[in-house]
């Protein structure tokens, strides 16, 4: 593991309750096999039994824990390419898979429904600066911060917040 991966893993962990991934499978072809391998707690977005092809591209909320290998591989090889979003939370897996399936589908102007990528860092950060305050309160109901890869490959962008409404924050953990 790289200097600059324990220094992010580090600072990752920092924050204190559970670090969880929601992780997009249509951006990292090897991560089912990655999932079974390493075996850290995870869980499917989407339900019930998938055909193959679909769970390969599917989203997966993870329990992070600092001591597996797969932390490393995650954030050796997926931090700056926008593999997914990370979350501080003292809810369990459970809590925290029923959060995030609420996100996954939105509805157009016309009421049609549409697939939600809310676990694109890129996206959610966009989408959380056009929330209203109960907006972003429903987002972050389970979730004390988001923390997603900064524009800087040394940089993490940490999400929460305020009673004024989400607050952006850029720091280096280099």
């Amino acid at each position: 593991m790289t200097n600059k991966v324990q220094k992010l893993e580090r600072h990752l962990f920092s924050y204190g309750g559970n670090v969880y991934a929601v992780l997009d499978g249509a951006a990292i072809p090897e991560l089912l096999d990655q999932l079974y391998q390493s075996q850290p707690e995870f869980e499917c977005l989407y339900r019930g039994e998938l055909d193959p092809d679909i769970a390969a591209v599917a989203p997966y909320l993870v329990r992070l824990d600092a001591s597996t290998p797969f932390v490393g591989w995650l954030l050796q090889h997926g931090w700056e390419k926008y593999w997914g979003i990370f979350a501080i939370s003292e809810a369990d897996i459970g809590t925290m898979r029923r959060h995030f399936r609420k996100f996954l589908t939105v509805h157009d102007h016309a009421g049609r429904p549409l697939l939600f990528r809310f676990y694109d860092p890129r996206v959610l950060s966009l989408y959380l600066l056009t929330c209203t305050n109960a907006e972003s309160a429903v987002l972050f109901n389970a979730v004390k911060e988001y923390i997603v890869a900064g524009t800087n490959p040394n940089t993490a962008v940490h999400i929460g917040v305020t009673p004024i409404g989400v607050k952006l924050t850029e720091s280096w953990y280099d």
